[in-house]
């Protein structure tokens, strides 16, 4: 499960995923209207490919491992104590953020003035910065959870780094906006914008070196409990939430409810 093609893939993928906030610099850029209708389905469906795969593949693989190991009864009080410490360390991290310089602030592409020399306010650089700050900060864990998977199940990594991505897209939005206005730079927007994914990648690290030195099948069970934990809160505490703004709420719904189809699909297909 660790050898180095899996690694590679997974630290890949992770890369990926993280980097699309410089897609929402791109967007903000180059288009002239937010699509919002799409944004709000588009993060629902993440939302929807994100808490089935925690609730049927992670969660359930770490039960069935860690029952393997320690007996049904104690695997089950595991993976449930796993499941909850990994909301319990992106809620704490969440809440370490200042609520001014929350990255998940909904921002738009109209707020990008034609006439940027007319626009400038170095005093918005420090927003900008510290919200590529507090992005980066959000986003190790998502790093550790997108990693993991890709180790534990390559084909569900893919799902899960595909959602992130979607996930990252108006996150790239709400950095580049601030320090556009404060530079009436493209390119340094788009610079902190895209760098600001870097975090993902880097929890990647954290993750293997975590899984390296205490390697075998019940940790991978720890593991995958707690990313389960993880995704389900940043489903419901951001995706959603984001989804619901940007449109309107059925459309987040329906956009959920396709997410879980299109993955229990897939994953039937992969049985």
């Amino acid at each position: 499960m660790m050898d180095t093609h899996n690694i590679l893939f997974a630290f890949g993928l992770t890369l990926l995923a993280g980097l699309s906030t410089g897609v929402g610099s791109i967007l903000a850029f180059f288009t002239k209207h937010t699509n919002k209708k799409f944004l709000s389905i588009a993060l629902g469906f993440s939302a929807g490919v994100m808490i089935y795969v925690s609730f049927v593949e992670l969660f359930f693989n770490a039960k069935k491992t860690l029952a393997a190991g320690i007996g049904e009864a104690k695997g089950i009080w595991v993976a449930t104590a796993a499941f909850f410490c990994g909301i319990l360390i992106i809620a704490v991290i969440d809440r370490l953020v200042p609520t001014f310089e929350n990255p998940h602030e909904i921002h738009t592409v109209e707020e990008i003035s034609e006439s940027p020399d007319a626009i400038c306010r170095p005093g918005l650089l420090r927003v900008g910065m510290m919200t590529a700050v507090a992005l980066a900060i959000h986003n190790l864990p998502e790093g550790i959870a997108t990693f993991t998977s890709a180790l534990v199940d390559p084909a569900v990594g893919i799902s899960i780094a595909i959602a992130i991505a979607i996930h990252n897209i108006p996150e790239g939005i709400a950095v580049s906006v601030p320090v556009y206005y404060a530079t009436c730079s493209r390119g340094k927007a788009f610079a902190y914008s895209f760098l600001s994914g870097i975090a993902e990648p880097i929890g990647a690290v954290f993750g293997f070196v975590f899984l390296l030195m205490f390697q075998g099948d019940m940790v991978f069970g720890v593991m995958s409990a707690a990313v389960a934990g993880i995704m389900v809160f940043i489903s419901l505490d951001e995706l959603l939430p984001s989804a619901q703004r940007y449109g309107e709420p059925h459309l987040a719904i329906y956009g959920l409810i396709g997410g879980m189809m299109v993955m229990a699909f897939s994953l039937i297909q992969l049985m």
